[in-house]
């Protein structure tokens, strides 16, 4: 009876993964790390990715949080986002995106796609939609010659963020899991991390609430792209 229940239980836990995108369907390259596929493993990743989740709905800057994460977990030597722009690529903005962002039809709204990378490491995929008739001349010129990141582009500009959607794409536990009489599972290969973990959408407003920016944002599976250190309960009995 037992073993059947951790059978089940192991089905469960990897139905979630089947259909998520991997990394070979995006086109960015693999994280060079792994985690075992074990009980402890999938709550860690879980409270980790929720954190980061936490932690991007409660400040303005994507960019910043991004920094301070890539700071935290030793993601590169540098600890400094940096954009590389996606060339080639345009999105005509949506009807509902203009109603969002209080443009007329015939307004111009340009759009930018970037990766940000910590050090060589993919963490974010944004794509962008701006007003650039509510940007200085300065800030544009930045956004059109220049790699750097929209967020700190537009820092000086003191802007607030209004969150319209944030979605965690990478459910590690089923639904329900902690009710549960099935014992935890451990020792089943390597945890597989998918390509796409969070998503969220964002209009960039300024200080009198105009917006000028919207953003879908896309963070990768290489948030977690760093082994977690072991440790050791020293609890007294």
């Amino acid at each position: 009876m037992i073993a059947d229940a951790w059978k089940r239980l192991a089905t469960l836990l990897a139905l979630p993964l089947w259909t998520l995108p991997t990394y070979a369907d995006t086109g960015l390259p693999p994280p060079s790390y792994s985690w075992p596929d074990s009980f402890i493993s999938r709550l860690e990743a879980s409270l980790l990715v929720e954190t980061l989740n936490a932690d991007l709905l409660s400040h303005d800057s994507a960019t910043l949080t991004l920094e301070r994460w890539c700071s935290a977990h030793r993601l590169a030597t540098s600890p400094r986002i940096v954009a590389e722009r996606v060339p080639g690529v345009d999105k005509t903005p949506t009807e509902e995106q203009r109603r969002e962002l209080g443009v007329a039809p015939t307004e111009l709204v340009r759009y930018r796609r970037v990766k940000l990378l910590c050090g060589n490491v993919v963490l974010s995929e944004a794509d962008n939609w701006y007003v650039p008739g509510r940007l200085t001349p300065e800030i544009n010129n930045v956004l059109d010659t220049t790699n750097t990141p929209f967020g700190k582009a537009v820092q000086r500009l003191h802007f607030h963020r209004h969150t319209i959607s944030a979605r965690v794409l990478w459910p590690l536990l089923p639904e329900g899991w902690e009710m549960s009489s099935a014992a935890p599972i451990e020792g089943i290969g390597e945890l597989s991390v998918p390509a796409h973990v969070l998503e969220h959408r964002a209009v960039l407003m300024l200080p009198d609430g105009t917006p000028f920016s919207e953003v879908v944002e896309t963070y990768t599976g290489n948030v977690l792209a760093f082994r977690m250190q072991k440790w050791r309960c020293h609890c007294s009995p």
